[in-house]
């Protein structure tokens, strides 16, 4: 009988594609409820502990399927993967949300800003700079290029804790 060594590989994809497709459902659920144009700190919060429920089940899971051992870097490994391998689809269906089913969600997104900058008692002047600006930064491929990013990013800082909690390395003796 062969002794077969899980491979962290296998858990980022197997989770990251669990983690994009509940990315998906959850953008679909903002979209049905028409909430997908503002993207505030709740919708932040949800998303994050959604990607650290996923991350958490994919370290136990990796760690039981390995004898109880997992190293920091093998952590390290699933948990960045799996959130490259979710943002990548979520980045994807952010593109087919906002380039095929509501081309309009950038522009509706900035009139919701305009209203904002009202409130703050901005003058025209500041709030059409500030609204041109935010036009050269919602092109699909630099909206695709920070959501990557992000991804990675918050995937490293909500594997960290967890990873060294959860290490246990296999005796050197």
């Amino acid at each position: 009988m062969e002794n077969t060594q899980p491979t962290t590989g296998k858990y980022a994809l197997q989770y990251g594609l669990l983690l994009g497709g509940i990315s998906v459902v959850f953008g679909l659920m903002l979209y049905f409820a028409d909430m997908h144009y503002q993207q505030g700190i709740p919708t932040l919060v949800i998303s994050l502990v959604i990607m650290l429920a996923v991350i958490l089940i994919a370290l136990k899971q990796f760690k039981k399927a390995n004898g109880g051992y997992m190293t920091f870097g093998e952590a390290l490994k699933i948990g960045i993967g799996l959130c490259l391998i979710g943002g990548i689809i979520g980045m994807l269906f952010n593109l087919l949300l906002s380039n095929v089913i509501d081309p309009d969600m950038v522009e509706k997104q900035l009139e919701i800003a305009r209203a904002k900058m009202v409130d703050y008692g901005m003058t025209p002047e500041q709030i059409e700079s500030q609204l041109e600006m935010s036009r050269k930064f919602s092109g699909p491929l630099i909206q695709a290029a920070f959501g990557l990013l992000g991804s990675i990013f918050f995937g490293f800082i909500l594997t960290l804790v967890p990873a060294l909690i959860m290490k246990k390395s296999k005796s050197e003796y």
